[in-house]
Parts: C-alpha cells; structure tokens; sequence
C-alpha cells in the first residue's frame, strides 16, 4: 500500500458536485492499493498512520498523532498512486492491485482506521469515481509511506 499523507486544516471531497465527505483538522489521505498487499499490510498501514506524531504540541514540536488531537482523517482512493514511470513519459499502472481486491482492501483499510479513532472522526470518498478533493495543507506536512 502507498499513502500520501497530508496534515490538513480541512479537506472535502466532492462527486458531481455534491460534497460526500468533510473533515476539519486532521489527515488526508490518499491511499494506492498494490499487487500484494493484503489484510495485515492494511491493519498495519492504518496504526502507523493513527500513531503518526506529526502534529505540533505546546512547544511547536512535531509530538502529537492524529489520536491524540481528537483530529479527523478522510481517506480517498486513488490507484494513480501506484504508477511507474520508469519507461517513458506515460504512467503503467501494472502495479496497482485489480479493483475488486483493491476495494475490499481499501475498506478493510478503512474499517482499521475507524476501530482506532472512531467511525464518526472517519470519512471517505466514493471507490472508483470521479472525485474532486478540495484541502487547506497545514505546514504543508505531507508524507509518502508504503507497507
């Protein structure tokens, strides 16, 4: 799995114009899906990513996770997260797992997150549409990690 975390401010996602998802402080995060990742890579991927110390406390020092604010994650697909660009200046995206796996992974992912900060601090987009993700980047703080 490949995630692009992002320490927000806000962020939302829409699909046709509607807002399906919104969160205040807390994280976003993109997450890619690839060949081989399977139920532990996602239950260890959402810990890591609870227990993340990458907001600042009293004294300005990145010490705080997500957990400890009481901040908000919303987690959104996207499998372009997986692409090489290895060859050529059109991305391949042979890595990235096949959708139905990919989806049940992500849920999976999902479900993770929630049991740790709560169903109610957990949104979502919509797996496999077309979606427009609007964010404030707090920092900007934004970390890539694969599992």
């Amino acid at each position: 799995m490949i995630a692009c975390v992002q320490r927000v401010l806000n962020a939302k996602v829409e699909v046709d114009g509607k807002t399906i998802s919104s969160i205040d402080r807390g994280l976003l995060v993109l997450l890619g899906v690839v060949k081989d990742d399977n139920v532990e890579s996602a239950k260890l991927l959402a810990e890591k990513i609870c227990n993340l110390r990458i907001f600042a406390d009293k004294n300005h020092k990145m010490s705080l996770s997500v957990k400890d604010i009481n901040g908000e994650v919303l987690v959104i697909s996207q499998f372009t997260l997986a692409a090489d660009l290895s060859k050529g200046n059109r991305p391949d995206f042979s890595m990235a797992e096949l959708p139905t796996i990919a989806e049940d992974l992500y849920k999976t992912y999902v479900n993770n997150i929630r049991s740790v900060l709560g169903a109610d601090r957990v949104g979502t987009g919509i797996f496999g549409a077309d979606m427009q993700v609007s964010l404030v980047n707090d920092g900007p703080v934004t970390l890539i990690i694969e599992r």
